[in-house]
């Protein structure tokens, strides 16, 4: 699971510094829009829904699962099984939740398309401890409905993608041990990461530069969580705040659902994904950010590169 755990470390590469009390703030007041328009009203609201459905999965409420369906919506698993109707799917679930006692998920929206005042189509995946035992991730399409001013899934499809089993060799991963090197809106950030703990984890020791010159540090570790069955991060910033980091495969990379909070309290949430472009390079993006209450607008693609030995 090396491989897992290091090219994940990199896709927090700046977590603390876009999630950091001084450079959120500053970044909201510049950026923060003035107005939210009827369809971010409802993408939020979709949003919303999606952390209703997570919220009654993870408690093992059948019913509240069914009833964020239209009364004649669908569900088609990813083994291909039809649910028709509140009463299948709501069976479907009770089924689901009384032969995996412990089955828990976290979802990540990674797109929300509004095609009318009625209509929507969200994309995403699912994590969640797996059944059989194989890790792998749910990417599904909800097609949702307004129905009496309220978003509604009417069907939704789900497809299951097994995770790659790759080589676990060293030299497949060593390229990932090393110094790198990033730069947003001029805050620069230079990381060193190595293994740590039997190489059971690794750590990310990182410093950020201000513009004005001021410089803190914070400290990331990547590893396996056996008990939900997925790759996770624990994140300490230097204001004194921290994050946990929820990882699944995506095509060419990663991608990360981390929550946490700042020093203050104030809770933070982000998506980051990660493409990696070549053994010296990735590509990385912060999106669906949030401060308390307040959307956050995306980061630009942001290229991390490995600093040159001299």
């Amino acid at each position: 699971m090396r491989d897992m755990f290091l090219t994940a470390a990199i896709l927090t590469l700046l977590t603390q510094v876009v999630f950091s009390h001084d450079t959120v703030s500053e970044t909201a007041d510049r950026t923060a829009p003035s107005s939210s328009s009827a369809s971010d009203a409802d993408r939020n609201a979709i949003r919303v829904q999606s952390g209703a459905f997570v919220a009654a999965f993870n408690r093992h409420d059948a019913k509240a699962v069914a009833a964020l369906w239209t009364e004649d919506g669908e569900y088609i698993d990813d083994t291909g099984h039809r649910f028709a109707g509140r009463e299948e799917i709501e069976q479907g679930y009770a089924d689901l939740f009384s032969g995996n006692p412990i089955a828990k998920i976290e979802i990540t929206v990674e797109s929300i398309r509004i095609l009318s005042g009625v209509t929507a189509i969200e994309d995403g995946s699912a994590v969640n401890v797996p059944v059989s035992g194989v890790s792998g991730v749910s990417h599904y399409t909800a097609v949702h409905a307004k129905v009496d001013g309220q978003w509604l899934m009417a069907s939704v499809r789900e497809r299951w993608v097994e995770a790659p089993i790759a080589d676990r060799s060293a030299a497949d991963l060593q390229w990932l041990i090393g110094t790198w090197i990033a730069e947003e809106y001029g805050v620069q950030t230079e990381s060193t990461c190595r293994w740590v703990a039997g190489e059971r984890f690794m750590e990310r020791r990182y410093t950020t530069t201000q513009l004005d010159g001021t410089k803190s540090s914070g400290v990331q570790l990547i590893g396996w969580n056996p008990l939900e069955g997925h790759v996770q991060s624990w994140d300490f910033s230097p204001d004194g705040g921290h994050a946990v980091g929820i990882w699944s495969p995506t095509d060419g990379g990663w991608q990360a659902d981390v929550h946490g909070t700042t020093g203050d309290g104030t809770p933070t949430a982000a998506v980051n994904v990660l493409k990696r472009l070549d053994d010296n390079a990735y590509v990385w993006q912060s999106i669906q950010r949030s401060l308390g209450e307040t959307p956050i607008p995306d980061t630009g693609e942001i290229v991390i590169r490995r600093r040159s030995e001299r």
